[in-house]
């Protein structure tokens, strides 16, 4: 491979990482040309990017990010793919799927949040994270919870406490 084809691909990965900071890498080797075609029609029903990448190249582009990115190139052995998605935990999900009929992917390591995750142990830790939209659902519904407890109470009590309410007010 040229020295400029290979300057292109790193700036096409760079570029790649920027728009996608979330991402996975995992090891799909030894599956076959079938399995292979499973596990990227899966990957596009899911919303997920899967790319093969080369090590070397992939490394120079983690050897220029953070700390934590490049903690991630002691996995960067073997054949490795990427995995890119908008929603944080998919990738992870999709794996665990795959591993219980295929047996691969297999976990290497993941970059989510600002936070590496070396080897396939963490892949229960990265199912259960949630994303931002489902952490701010969350706090929705929890600063909610009382408000409607307030108003059902309001309701419940057949007008006669929002009378007492607006007397009290009134008084004051």
């Amino acid at each position: 491979m040229k020295k400029e084809l290979k300057e292109q691909i790193i700036e096409q990965l760079a570029a790649q990482l920027e728009a996608n900071p979330d991402f996975y890498l995992t090891d799909i080797e030894g599956l076959n040309a079938e399995q292979t075609s499973a596990l990227r029609r899966a990957c596009f029903e899911h919303g997920i990017k899967l790319m093969v990448v080369k090590n070397t190249l992939l490394e120079k582009v983690l050897d220029k990010g953070s700390d934590e990115q490049k903690s991630l190139c002691q996995t960067l052995k073997g054949s490795t793919a990427l995995m890119f998605s908008d929603v944080v935990n998919a990738p992870a999900k999709l794996i665990k799927e795959m591993q219980s009929t295929l047996g691969k992917p297999e976990l290497k390591g993941a970059y989510l949040q600002d936070c590496a995750y070396i080897g396939a142990e963490n892949l229960e830790t990265l199912i259960n994270i949630k994303s931002r939209e489902e952490l701010i659902g969350d706090i929705i519904g929890l600063l909610q919870s009382p408000m409607k407890n307030v108003i059902s109470a309001l309701q419940n009590a057949g007008g006669q406490t929002i009378a007492g309410i607006v007397k009290t007010l009134s008084e004051k």
